[in-house]
């Protein structure tokens, strides 16, 4: 009897992420077919469209875990150390310079390599 009601509460579930996904795809369909209206009443439109189809999906479990995600990846970026700007133009110049010395490396490389095949082919040197 438990699982039955667990599947017609997964069966609800499944109805209202359904229904916010209708909500908001009909919003984005009238938004281009109401082309001719204005631009402002449209996106006021998909907004709203948009906080009910949020609205249904947050009565749901999955909508709520998401919602817990959410605001703790918030909290985590506040958390995040972020470099000041010298140090992130030194980091820059410093991963362009390995760059081009790397590329200059290579492409030294790819001669010598070119010359001693062609060396050993017979074909220049």
């Amino acid at each position: 009897m438990n699982s039955k009601a667990e599947t017609v509460n997964g069966m609800q579930e499944t109805i209202k992420l359904l229904a916010a996904l209708l909500i908001i795809l009909a919003a984005i369909v009238g938004f281009y077919v109401y082309s001719d209206q204005s631009t402002l009443l449209r996106v006021l439109a998909l907004l709203a469209a948009t906080g009910v189809a949020i609205f249904i999906a947050l009565q749901t479990r999955k909508g709520r875990d998401s919602w817990e995600f959410l605001q703790d990846a918030q909290m985590e970026v506040r958390k995040v150390v972020w470099p000041t700007r010298q140090e992130t133009l030194q980091t820059t110049l410093l991963v362009i310079l390995m760059v081009v010395i790397v590329a200059i490396f290579l492409w030294l490389l790819d001669m010598f390599l070119g010359w001693s095949i062609g060396s050993l082919m017979g074909r220049g040197g």
